[in-house]
Parts: structure tokens; C-alpha cells; sequence
């Protein structure tokens, strides 16, 4: 990784060796805060799909990784952590140079993703099997093998943690990667590859390619010597994955969008109601697939919520996302900028009341980035299509509901299911919405849907599979059975045979 001229150079990690592209191009990367070139990064193409998915081959077939003993393993994953864990300022501010998130929320990711490394370094050790009871003079038994080359996609919104969440258990369990970071956010990714081999993880067995996701993405779904795909992103996306990796039927795990439904009901704790509604919408910017953009209000708490809600998302500070201060910083790109504002227009034009934000902060030092005020929609109807697509921004839509069986098919009416949280006193009403709801994962009086204990994915079109905590080994690992004969028997098929002749 070399500078020129003020502009940091990166190149690919492929088989141990930071390398060029074989086409020798390269793409320039962004600070969304202002918009200047902060990197040009080698741009992958299939050529070097094909030399990072054969070095992952040869490191799985041939290679130590997957002959080392879990506890060898492990040590080397808890190396990445705490290697980390020592540079967590430098990768927080390449973080937030890179995507805009504020500095506060990445340093929080870092020590998460280092948190996520070691988590299932202590998983290493325990991938196990069962002993099946059999009806006959025979053992049975399953062991967890795995796959072998896992083809990785993360997305631009947590960079460093979703690299992280794919990284750490497909390690674990003895696989090699071929990552491919999203265009926009391709720097941590690159670093987190350079602390693998620090952490003296064998050449091969992480490679990290940015690059178009329509040519890397795509070749790396289709290359044969891949067995694994695991995707984070929109959702048609994850249906062109899906139709890209049928070829050579890869096993395909999908983390996907949401359009996920915030109730609260009038027996909540409005205080904390509101305040957790404000980190469900608006952290990170709203760019998140977990973001809880439908806020269903009963029609009889309705003004008194929203009165203190406004109030507060109001004073919501945006500006430098590397100020400590700063409670909200830009977009990821001028692009995404656009593609929040045109929701907006359209909520406009649909009928819905803004009621808060739905435009480019006036702050002069603001204007070169891709800043967006937080935006709140009231009276919103749910065949709306703020309440129906995902718009991954900081708009939040508000839709009045009578009663609980109003809001259960309000909820539910969606493409989506990944995420919900219901805020109530009662304790028969949490627990029969939490049954009610669609969702795959359900917070309740609380706004974090995800804690890495748990485990993490959607129901319907939000995805296929489970991320994190012990479920994400599964994702990584299939089974394989081994029958045993016990009986003192000699097995005579055809000299015994069944039909008595």
C-alpha cells in the first residue's frame, strides 16, 4: 500500500501478496464528507477472481488451515483481535474517512469486529456432532466439516463488522475467502486482510478483492471452485446471487432488506419509547437494513409523541463525522444522496405530511458532502412507497394504528421480515406480537434487534440463513454421516437373500 501525492494506493490481496489488478486499473475512493479522492484502489477483475479463488483452493486442499487443530486456529483468530484492538483508532478514522459514519459509531464497530474474531476464535473448539440411536447392531454419527472456498459480499454500511461477521466463523470453522468489499467502502476491508496475515493466518486463505460488484461479484458466484456464497445487501441483489450461483448449485446464505415496523402502544414508557425510536431510524444515518423506518403510533398517544419525538430528532447534530460532537454525519456517496431526496419527493407527491427535515442541511460547511437532515413523513399510508421500499437514509415514515389486530397486518403487510420491536408495559401483549410479527428477529422495550450473541436474519424476502452466534458455524460447516456396522454377522446380501432362494 503505497502514496502518491497525498492519495493512499491500494492494491489486492491475493495468496499472501498485496498485488495489482492483472488489467492494471484502478478506481478512485471517496471521503462522503467532502467528496475528495482519499484512495485509488486496484480494480478486480475476472482474472483475479480466478487467481484468489484458486489460491483459497490450493490453501484448503493443501494447505495448514484446515489441518490445524481448532485450539491453532483460534489463538491466530484471537491474534486478529487483538491487533484490532491496538489499532482501533486508525481504523476507526479510515472508517469513517471512508463511509461517513461518525467516528463514535466506529470506533464501537472496530472494538465490536474484534469482539466478533475472538467470539468465534472461543467457538473454534466446539463444532461438533451427534451419535444418532439406530434400530439394528450399528453406530451412527455426524461430524461438521467445512465447505471449502467461501465466496464473500459485504456491503457499504458497516465495513469493517459485516467483513467481521463473514470473516470470523467461516475461519473458525477451517474455510478459505475470497472477500469482495463494496466499492464505495473498500479500505478496512483491504487492512483487516493485512491483519490476517500479521496474525500469521497462511497465504491464501483470506483473499480481499474490491471491484465492480456486477463483474467481481458475479464471477466469483459463478466460479466453480467456489462452495460457498454469503451475501449482505438489497434484496435484488441477493435474487441475481441467487440465479448466478444455481449453475453450480453453491450453497448460498443471503443477509437482505428490511422495511421493518416500530410499535409502541399507549402503555409504553413514551420516554424511552422515543428515544429508542430515534436510534432505531437514525443511527448510522438510517443506512442500515435493520433501521426501523415505519413507526406505527397508537392514534391515542399520537400528538404527545410526537411532539417530544420531533423535538428531539430535531436537535440531532450533523456535521464533521470525525468530531466527536457529531450525532450524525453524510451518505456514503452523492448517489445514495440523490436516491434519499428522490424518496422524499415522492412521499411528497403520494400525499404524506413532512413534518421534519426532508432536505440537504443549509450549514455552508455541509455543501460538499452528501448530507441529508433527518426526515420524518406523518400520516403516512402504508401502500405508500416510503412505507413499502427500502430507502436506506435517515426518512422515517409515521403511520396512526386503532388496535392491535390494525397494526399485527399492518406489519406484516411487506415483502420484508428482518427486523421489529414493539414498545409495551404488557407483558401478554409483547409476547403475542412477538409470536404475531413476521420478523426474524424481534426486540422488545429495546432498540438494538442484533446483539452478536443472537442469532441474526429475515423471514420472507429479507434473507436466507442465520448470522452470528453459534448459528453463523452452520452456515460455514455441512454434515456429513458415518455409519457404522457392529453386528458379529458376516453382511451376505445375495447369500441371504431376502427372497429365501
Amino acid at each position: 500500500m503505497a502514496v502518491t501525492a497525498g492519495i493512499k494506493e491500494y492494491q489486492l490481496l491475493i495468496d499472501g501478496q498485496f498485488v495489482p489488478a492483472a488489467s492494471g486499473e484502478t478506481f478512485e475512493t471517496l471521503n462522503p464528507t467532502t467528496n475528495e479522492v482519499i484512495g485509488r484502489v486496484a480494480r478486480a477483475g475476472k482474472e483475479d477472481v480466478d487467481r484468489a479463488v484458486r489460491a483459497a483452493r490450493r490453501a484448503f486442499d493443501d494447505g495448514p488451515w484446515g489441518r490445524m487443530t481448532p485450539n491453532e486456529r483460534a489463538r491466530r483468530l484471537r491474534r486478529v483481535a487483538e491487533i484490532m484492538r491496538e489499532r482501533q483508532e486508525e481504523l476507526a478514522r479510515l472508517e469513517t474517512l471512508n463511509c461517513g459514519k461518525i467516528i463514535v459509531e466506529s470506533r464501537m464497530d472496530v472494538a465490536s469486529a474484534a469482539n466478533c474474531f475472538e467470539y468465534y476464535a472461543n467457538l473454534a473448539g466446539q463444532i461438533w456432532g451427534e451419535t444418532i440411536p439406530m434400530n439394528g447392531p450399528l453406530l451412527d454419527y455426524t461430524v461438521r466439516e467445512p465447505y471449502g472456498v467461501c465466496g464473500q459480499i459485504i456491503p457499504w454500511n458497516f465495513p469493517i463488522l459485516m467483513a467481521a461477521w463473514k470473516l470470523a466463523p467461516a475461519l473458525a470453522a477451517g474455510n478459505t475467502v475470497v472477500l469482495k468489499p463494496a466499492s464505495y467502502t473498500p479500505i478496512t476491508a483491504l487492512l483487516l486482510g493485512q491483519i490476517c496475515l500479521e496474525a500469521d493466518i497462511p497465504e491464501g486463505v483470506v483473499n480481499v478483492l474490491p471491484g465492480p460488484g456486477n463483474e467481481v461479484g458475479a464471477a466469483i458466484c459463478e466460479h466453480p471452485m467456489v462452495d460457498k456464497i454469503a451475501f449482505t445487501g438489497e434484496t435484488e441483489t441477493g435474487r441475481q446471487i441467487l440465479r448466478l450461483s444455481a449453475g453450480t448449485i453453491k450453497k448460498v446464505s443471503l443477509e437482505l432488506g428490511g422495511k421493518s415496523p416500530n410499535i409502541v402502544f399507549p402503555d409504553a414508557n413514551l420516554e424511552e419509547a422515543v428515544n429508542g425510536s430515534l436510534f432505531a431510524i437514525f443511527s448510522n444515518a438510517g443506512q442500515r437494513c435493520t433501521a426501523r423506518t415505519r413507526l406505527f403510533l397508537h392514534e391515542s398517544i399520537h400528538d404527545r409523541f410526537m411532539d417530544d419525538f420531533l423535538a428531539k430528532a430535531g436537535k440531532i447534530r450533523i456535521g464533521d463525522p470525525l468530531d466527536d460532537s457529531t450525532q450524525m454525519g453524510p451518505l456514503v456517496s452523492r448517489r445514495q444522496c440523490e436516491r434519499v431526496l428522490s424518496f422524499v419527493e415522492r412521499a411528497r407527491s403520494e400525499g404524506a405530511e413532512l413534518r421534519l427535515g426532508g432536505k440537504r442541511p443549509e450549514k455552508a460547511d455541509l455543501q460538499r458532502g452528501n448530507f441529508v437532515e433527518p426526515t420524518i413523513f406523518d400520516l403516512v399510508r402504508n401502500d405508500m412507497s416510503i412505507a413499502r421500499e427500502e430507502v436506506f437514509g435517515p426518512v422515517l415514515s409515521v403511520i396512526p394504528f386503532r388496535d392491535e389486530e390494525e397494526v399485527v397486518a399492518l406489519a406484516n403487510d411487506t415483502i420484508y421480515g428482518l427486523a421489529a420491536t414493539i414498545w409495551t408495559s404488557d407483558v401478554k401483549r409483547a409476547h403475542r406480537l412477538a409470536a404475531r410479527i413476521r420478523a426474524g428477529n424481534i426486540s422488545i422495550n429495546y432498540p438494538v434487534v442484533n446483539p452478536p450473541e443472537a442469532p441474526f436474519g429475515g423471514f420472507k424476502q429479507s434473507g436466507i440463513g442465520r448470522e452470528l452466534s453459534r448459528h453463523a458455524l452452520d452456515l460455514y460447516t455441512q454434515v456429513k454421516n458415518v455409519v457404522v456396522g457392529l453386528s458379529e454377522e458376516v453382511f451376505d446380501w445375495y447369500g441371504r437373500w431376502p427372497g429365501g432362494r
